[in-house]
């Protein structure tokens, strides 16, 4: 199959980012698909990617056909809503890739959608921050991409010789369950902490309390994984840590921008998703459990 359209649900960072590459490479059936109310709200507004003014294409989800690929890049409180706003674009033949944080989102998409029409994605290496109608970032990174089962094999073709065609930086991983996992152990150090300590990439990465609780928060992530199956290790904490150590250290994670914009953030999806595979498996997480606290009551005063 080959893709000939595209459908992106959310204008968060990683959609704008997404989706405008798209549009520089030239492609003339992508659309950000929303409901009547977002698009009152967003459809007359020019949006701005470092600084470059982009009419983003807006389309009612009511008025859609089905699309080639369906990229879902929503915050995991949206997911629900997405699922339903997505509804029209899906067909027999759609290819669903969601770069959503976490290790939760392509099975809640498959349970609706069928598995398969999904791959599995991890968006890598970047520091995308988006506030209004303002995207700004120094490095795009790459998407990690991969099959779980058999049946997405062929999606992960067809998107291969897509991003190829619009030089969407990306890979191919054997074990995207691993990439998955590690990414998830970032996420769960890095944007809880910048959050709660109300710091940037930088903060984090110098000695002292932020830095000793994200690497603790890391490391009962590497402890989960295992309890799961996942052989996650030091050796991918500290990779992780290389890649922090590459962005801009002024730069923030999507949590943290929430907590600056007091917007309902993701501590479900991470601190929450954590708690809730320490009770399966009779792990202590204590760190977690302190970031959870935290992060509640800091939504609590909003």
């Amino acid at each position: 199959m080959e893709i000939k359209s595209t459908a992106i649900i959310g204008m968060g960072a990683l959609g704008m980012m997404y989706g405008t590459h798209m549009l520089d490479a030239g492609e003339k059936n992508v659309w950000f698909v929303m409901d009547e109310a977002r698009m009152q709200k967003y459809g007359t507004r020019t949006f701005y990617k470092n600084e470059k003014p982009y009419q983003l294409p807006i389309k009612n989800c009511e008025q859609m056909d089905p699309a080639d690929l369906v990229i879902v890049a929503v915050k995991y409180n949206a997911l629900p809503s997405a699922l339903e706003t997505m509804r029209k674009c899906v067909g027999e033949h759609t290819v669903i890739l969601s770069v959503m944080n976490g290790i939760t989102s392509e099975e809640i998409i498959g349970e609706r959608y069928g598995e398969e029409h999904m791959i599995y994605t991890v968006a890598h290496g970047m520091d995308a921050m988006k506030f209004g109608e303002k995207l700004t970032y120094t490095k795009m990174g790459e998407l990690r991409i991969g099959a779980r089962e058999a049946c997405q094999e062929k999606n992960v073709k067809a998107v291969e010789a897509y991003f190829d065609r619009i030089h969407m930086p990306y890979h191919v991983d054997e074990d995207i369950m691993h990439r998955l996992w590690s990414k998830f152990m970032l996420n769960v150090g890095i944007n809880q902490t910048c959050m709660v300590y109300e710091t940037n990439y930088g903060g984090c990465l110098v000695k002292g309390e932020p830095n000793r609780t994200m690497i603790a928060a890391m490391r009962e992530v590497i402890a989960l994984a295992q309890a799961e199956g996942i052989a996650l290790g030091e050796a991918d904490l500290n990779e992780y840590i290389g890649i922090l150590e590459t962005l801009l250290p002024e730069g923030m994670p999507s949590m943290r921008q929430d907590g600056v914009a007091h917007r309902k953030s993701e501590v479900e999806m991470f601190a929450g998703t954590v708690l809730r595979l320490a009770k399966k498996h009779g792990l202590y997480v204590p760190a977690n459990e302190f970031l959870y606290e935290c992060v509640k009551e800091m939504e609590a005063k909003y």
